[in-house]
């Protein structure tokens, strides 16, 4: 009996099978142009919300503002965030006057905007081992 377990263990994926990952499928709504480029942040951790910045665990992606789509794959499940910035000028970065912003942004789940980035916690949303769908919809404020 010890043989036969052993050799089932060092069969291939026996021991260990595949970790479970998930596929997310971001769509950009309401943009005001096509001009220019999104600028995505996804991140599980909430110290790299809302820029990505200082995490080998966020992803940063820039994709076209006329394709307003984008899928990410093989992410492991759990808790993420996303935050979108529609850079019109290119110049990666959202664009401010007097601490307003002049560029399009946007977030998961589209909570209610006040002063500064929304909390993680409002914009989190579960991804599972399968697929999710999140739309984001952008806001001008100039």
């Amino acid at each position: 009996m010890a043989i036969s377990l052993a050799c089932l263990a060092a069969l291939p994926g026996a021991a260990h099978p595949p970790a479970a990952t998930a596929t997310l499928d971001l769509e950009i709504t309401q943009l005001r142009s096509a001009r220019g480029v999104l600028r995505i942040c996804l991140t599980a951790d909430s110290s790299q919300f809302p820029d990505c910045r200082g995490g080998a665990s966020a992803v940063r992606r820039t994709i076209s503002a006329a394709s307003p789509r984008l899928r990410f794959e093989g992410l492991p499940p759990g808790s993420y965030a996303v935050a979108v910035i529609h850079d019109v000028n290119g110049n990666a970065r959202l664009d401010t006057m007097l601490g307003v912003p002049r560029e399009g942004f946007g977030f998961s789940r589209n909570p209610a905007i006040g002063f500064g980035p929304p909390r993680f916690s409002s914009v989190r949303f579960a991804v599972g081992s399968g697929a999710e769908t999140q739309q984001v919809r952008m806001r001008y404020l100039l």
